[in-house]
């Protein structure tokens, strides 16, 4: 009769057996199994390793690519600024190559009036109060505050005197050297721009650098006082040279209004020596044959046509 026990002996048989089975099997099949992985892990590795030559290479040839701007930059450029006197605005974010943009600026000719490094502060919609206090302050006898627009915008105002001051007028009494040079102390004793040393007036158009956008919860709001700035200089030729990616850059701003786009040339590829000479050639385009163009990566072609 079958009882319990063997019950116990007969599962404890299968069990075995299925242990056996499995060591067997596994040393039966181990070697072919094994070799079959370090095979793979070996493919993956040759694989990565061509993947990082691969980048290697390309991160030589673009570095090749800047040196050859670089190098056939004054030939290409050929003084094509010559005698033009232009005022460079760095809008934050831009440190990295903004003196890349000012260096091509001046292998064209130019002569660089000034450069004016706006801080973030100056976009702060909290400050357009303070602003509009310090703008009033700010009138000198040559940058009077009349036909400014005077309203709750204090980012408009105080671009507007700036722009005064800093930009050349036509049939107009200009810019004195000592209003100018208050007008600007002004504004960066109170931290809302750098300037350079011997920064004057007088310029005949101005170039913007703009860098990657605010991403805070004012982003919105300061990228549209950003633009607000920029186009109150239009009254002169400008030209917007920087980065064209992310949310509310300046750059898409200016190509997306109707009016803007046909009244100031971009680039948006500045954050590149390629993209720092075609500033210099865009800037020429502007101001000496009074041509509007889109350029760079997102515009209608790399750099403006030569000159017939």
């Amino acid at each position: 009769m079958i009882n319990f026990r063997y019950h116990v002996v007969s599962l404890t048989a299968v069990f075995l057996a299925l242990a056996i089975g499995l060591v067997v099997g596994t040393a039966a099949l181990n070697g072919p199994v094994a070799d079959s992985l370090k095979n793979q892990i070996s493919a993956l590795n040759k694989d990565n390793s061509n993947k990082r030559d691969q980048i290697n290479q390309y991160r030589e040839e673009l570095n090749r690519s800047q040196d050859f701007a670089t190098e056939i930059a004054p030939s290409y450029l050929n003084n094509e600024l010559a005698g033009r006197k232009i005022l460079v605005v760095a809008l934050p974010n831009t440190s990295e190559f903004a003196d890349g943009v000012i260096g091509m600026l001046k292998v064209a000719g130019a002569t660089v009036t000034a450069k004016v490094t706006v801080q973030d502060k100056f976009f702060d919609p909290a400050n357009t109060y303070e602003l509009l206090d310090l703008a009033g302050q700010s009138s000198q006898p040559t940058i009077q505050m009349e036909g400014l627009p005077l309203n709750s915008d204090g980012v408009e105002t105080a671009s507007a005197q700036l722009a005064l001051g800093l930009l050349q007028r036509a049939g107009a009494v200009q810019a004195s050297a000592d209003d100018v040079a208050a007008l600007l102390t002004a504004y960066t004793k109170q931290s809302y721009i750098t300037v350079d040393d011997k920064a004057t007036g007088g310029a005949e158009g101005a170039v913007f650098i703009s860098g990657e956008p605010p991403t805070d919860k004012d982003a919105a709001k300061k990228n549209q006082a950003a633009l607000m700035m920029v186009s109150q200089f239009a009254t002169k030729p400008v030209v917007v040279a920087g980065v064209g990616v992310g949310d509310g850059n300046v750059i898409s701003a200016v190509r997306g209004d109707p009016k803007l786009v046909q009244e100031i040339s971009t680039v948006d590829n500045a954050s590149t020596v390629q993209g720092q000479v075609a500033t210099a050639m865009v800037t020429s385009e502007r101001l000496v044959q009074n041509k509007v163009g889109q350029y760079g990566l997102g515009g209608s072609s790399l750099v403006p046509k030569a000159a017939s």
